[in-house]
């Protein structure tokens, strides 16, 4: 009967090594989550915040470059929307959302993701 009691505590005892060591094999995991964060989420945040940035200081006259590659001057700016004149007396309405740059004096476009 003596043999019973000392088998649980051996179990025990491994049970208790055995913690530390699942522990140490989610690090590798934890450490693997912190660079994806630093790599790849973080920047994209960056670039969304100057992005929105950018759109939130767009004023009517300013020239800007969609997503999809047309050039037009802003003609009115609403809350989600804004018309663009791309040629004499042509104008379309486009999302907010949808500049992709704003051009400079020099008539460039300002990188968004330079910045």
């Amino acid at each position: 009967m003596s043999l019973i009691p000392s088998a649980f505590a051996d179990g025990a005892a491994t049970a208790a090594t055995g913690g530390t060591n699942s522990l140490l094999s989610f690090l590798p995991m934890v450490v693997i989550f912190v660079l994806f964060w630093f790599l790849l989420i973080r920047p994209q945040q960056r670039k969304m915040k100057l992005h929105n940035q950018m759109i939130s200081a767009l004023e009517k006259g300013n020239k800007v470059l969609t997503t999809g590659g047309i050039v037009g001057k802003i003609v009115k700016i609403d809350e989600q929307f804004m018309d663009l004149e791309i040629a004499d007396n042509v104008v379309i309405t486009i999302q907010r959302s949808a500049i992709a740059g704003k051009f400079d004096a020099n008539n460039q476009v300002a990188a968004v993701a330079s910045k």
